[in-house]
């Protein structure tokens, strides 16, 4: 009788242990594939791709046990050597290898080069080739930080006192309305793939306080833009028990500040190999939709064309003045008008036009949008009446409201355009794994 009883133990070593444990001039057994083979002579360097980085390793005709010309850019192999100091090599150690075994053998040639420092392929080739793109380390080194961003969500809400959710993306009624929908058949019955996990996140704040989701959404917009996806992944909270909303944008500021020091702290590698400088995140201005709309508006000499929405360029541009006056990276903007805002979202008890709501922008791109929730069963009921929409299918949403609510509210962050804007790349394919657009649902 065989028993399992616990993680196996390898005979094996990764770049982390060998930093940590003084190797210095001991025998070990790395694995990892080949990344690049530099071919001198009597002297070969063969690079090893880890998932903590490269590793060096040096071949020696003749001591090294193993035809070089065997060896091909994308072989997996188990390779032992002795751990030698060089200051030159990445993590200042190198391998002096004595053998080399074969692990496994690549059937073709890689479409383009991975070794390269920067990926030599356009931005269609590289998504059409993703996991193999995916292996040049400056690409990977997005997804770390990324990472990094989601850890950081989810540590910091976790020491809030939040309980992380899972809810479905299939549903009956999308809680966010509209047309942009993608519409399937569910068993003979209509149904739809959720724009945001809204409905369920509020039902759960009447049981557990404070909750929060990591998950995708979709939205069936036809965009074609650098800007939007058709699925992303959303980092979501909500908390009940608020005095007012702008406790909710004070949670966000908590969450960037721990996520920043926390990739400072632990992803300091990634950031210095893709040259990010982390924004400031100490203080963040907050300032009113329609006044962020009058302080463009004069200081760049632009026209108010839409009183109810803020344009792409106007968010640019209050980007750019917040930047410019305060030298912020981040700028909450408050009070949305209430049409453009869904029925949940509660009216400023000060003038119902507006809504006790924000979004926050990065660098003049919005990444968060949240607010304080109605969590009165009257008033959703009567909101509700009043834009002319009907409660088919939200008949469960509304019953807890029934029941009693306490007052709460959230948001939703975009991570990819996060990344994005974090890492200072213009389009937000460039920080989504696999995404999904208007013409793309492959690989």
């Amino acid at each position: 009788m065989e028993y399992m009883t616990g993680v196996k133990q390898k005979e094996t070593v990764e770049l982390g242990e060998i930093l940590a444990c003084g190797y210095e001039g001991k025998t070990v057994k790395v694995n990892g594939a080949v990344h690049a083979v530099r071919d001198m002579g009597e002297v070969a360097f063969v690079v090893l791709r880890k998932r903590e980085g490269l590793l060096q390793c040096v071949f020696e005709e003749g001591k090294t046990r193993f035809d070089i010309r065997e060896l091909k850019e994308a072989m997996t192999v188990e390779v032992e050597g002795i751990v030698r100091a060089e200051e030159r090599a990445p993590g200042g150690f190198e391998l002096r290898l004595d053998a080399i075994r074969v692990l496994s053998v690549p059937a073709a040639p890689l479409p383009f080069s991975v070794s390269k420092w920067k990926l030599p392929t356009t931005l269609e080739t590289n998504l059409d080739n993703r996991a193999i793109a995916l292996r040049n380390v400056r690409e990977r080194a997005k997804f770390r930080i990324q990472e990094g961003i989601v850890r950081g969500f989810r540590d910091f809400l976790y020491g809030q006192g939040f309980t992380e959710i899972h809810t479905p993306k299939l549903g009956a009624k999308s809680a966010e309305g509209g047309a942009n929908l993608f519409r399937l058949e569910y068993f003979h019955r209509p149904a739809i793939l959720q724009q945001s996990p809204q409905f369920y996140k509020q039902m759960m704040v009447g049981v557990f306080d404070r909750v929060f989701e990591t998950a995708p959404v979709f939205r069936a917009e036809k965009h074609n833009t650098k800007r939007h996806l058709n699925e992303y992944t959303s980092l979501d909270f909500e908390m009940g028990y608020i005095d007012d909303f702008t406790e909710i944008m004070a949670m966000e500021t908590g969450f960037l500040q721990y996520t920043m020091r926390l990739l400072e702290r632990e992803y300091a590698k990634e950031l210095k190999m893709l040259d990010v400088t982390l924004p400031d995140v100490e203080r963040i201005p907050v300032v009113r939709f329609d006044e962020a709309k009058r302080q463009v508006a004069g200081k760049y000499h632009r026209d108010i064309r839409n009183p109810y929405d803020l344009e792409p360029e106007e968010e640019a541009l209050i980007g750019q003045y917040y930047k410019e006056e305060c030298q912020a990276d981040f700028v909450f903007v408050t009070h949305y008008p209430s049409k453009k805002r869904p029925f949940y979202a509660m009216d400023d008890p000060a003038d119902p036009t507006f809504t006790l709501s924000f979004d926050l922008l990065f660098h003049g791109l919005e990444i968060t949008t949240g607010g304080q929730r109605i969590h009165d069963y009257g008033e959703l009921l009567e909101k509700i009446e009043k834009r002319g929409m009907t409660t088919e299918g939200m008949e469960q949403y509304l019953a807890v409201f029934r029941h009693g609510m306490p007052p709460h509210g959230g948001l939703g962050i975009g991570l990819e355009r996060l990344t994005m804007k974090l890492l200072g790349e213009e389009n937000v394919r460039e920080t989504t794994l696999f995404p999904r657009d208007l013409s793309r649902l492959e690989p």
